[in-house]
């Protein structure tokens, strides 16, 4: 009865962990808190502050109206470019080079039998140096070391471009099979990437038109506003978006089924593509993607602020002074009569 307990339980915590691995591991416990939260109501704000920040953040009226719109695009590259280093080891330099050579020949001859022809590959000469090793000599009371060359070594990079992504597959065939495992990076490419340009600028003359339409039927009008404008253009490649991550699971499951004591594994690290993410972009085209694309973006701002009021100018006023003239008699009455000079 207690092997059969035993055994369920075991049951029980294999299923549970088959069932996370459909979640996929590169974050264990983000997810193991994700279901706390769906477990215990109210966790939230706790492990999700910055929802609840964004809910209940308080808005600031101002009279200064901002438009700031972004768009993404999502472009599949036209033509890729797969670079291989190759290093090579002989005795004297012709050698070398005659090794180096029939590698090269062999990896062209493989490709060219998979569709990629000489017009699609190139090579590039790295480095080309001799090897010395240290030399003894013994002497009568002491010992001399003297490094003498032994060998050549000879480095060149080769380059296979390809429009498809399963043709990929191939190269890596064709250079294993001639002893070339160094993968040093795959290049994308898009031909017409001023075309990406202008199919964004579009979008986003479109998106602020329907920002200035919505003020406007709010009663603002945009005519008696003065306008500032800052805008900005990106261009991001597959191999600026790839994570690590290491395995959640660390202990054997072969030492459970001997009945023995739990082994410590070493942990895999693992690499993932996590490209930009949409939650700040107002358009995005072409956003299911399914295999790593390049991702290019274009933000613009305009900031609206009112037109200072024109001020009226300060009427003038003039000063009118009426004069008046009096005749004295001149035997010193007091009669006194106006003058009318009029």
């Amino acid at each position: 009865m207690k092997t059969t307990y035993l055994g369920f339980v075991l049951l029980l915590l294999l299923s549970s962990h088959l069932s996370a691995q459909h979640k996929g591991n590169y974050n264990q416990i983000t997810q193991d808190i994700s279901r706390q939260n769906i477990l215990s109501s109210g966790n939230a704000q706790i492990y999700n502050p910055t929802v609840q920040q964004q809910i209940n953040k308080t808005l600031h009226p101002s009279n200064v109206l901002t438009v700031d719109v972004k768009a993404l695009q999502n472009a599949s590259a036209t033509t890729y470019t797969a670079i291989f280093n190759v290093s090579q080891i002989g005795p004297s330099a012709e050698k070398t080079n005659q090794l180096m050579k029939a590698r090269m020949d062999s990896i062209k001859y493989r490709l060219n039998a998979k569709g990629i022809t000489q017009k699609n590959i190139a090579t590039d000469v790295i480095s080309f140096i001799p090897i010395y090793e240290v030399e003894v000599t013994k002497k009568l009371f002491s010992k001399t070391y003297t490094e003498v060359p032994k060998g050549f070594e000879l480095q060149q990079n080769i380059h296979i471009q390809f429009t498809k992504t399963n043709q990929f597959e191939s190269i890596l065939e064709a250079c294993a099979q001639s002893e070339v495992y160094n993968l040093v990076k795959v290049d994308y490419y898009i031909d017409d990437i001023q075309e990406v340009y202008k199919n964004l600028q579009d979008e986003l003359l479109k998106l602020i038109d329907d920002k200035k339409a919505y003020y406007k039927a709010l009663g603002f009008n945009m005519t008696d506003y003065d306008v500032a404008i800052a805008d900005d253009k990106y261009c991001y490649f597959p191999k600026d978006f790839y994570q690590s991550y290491q395995a959640y699971n660390s202990t054997s499951v072969e030492a459970l089924e001997k009945n023995k004591g739990v082994t410590t594994v070493k942990k895999q690290t693992s690499y993932y593509y996590q490209p930009l993410t949409y939650e700040n972009y107002d358009v995005v085209i072409n956003p299911s993607i399914l295999e790593p694309v390049v991702q290019i973006g274009m933000n613009i701002k305009l900031v609206f602020t009112p037109k200072p009021k024109e001020k009226k100018p300060t009427p003038i006023v003039e000063t009118k002074i009426d004069h008046k003239y009096y005749v004295i008699s001149p035997n010193g009455t007091i009669d006194v009569k106006e003058l009318n000079t009029k």
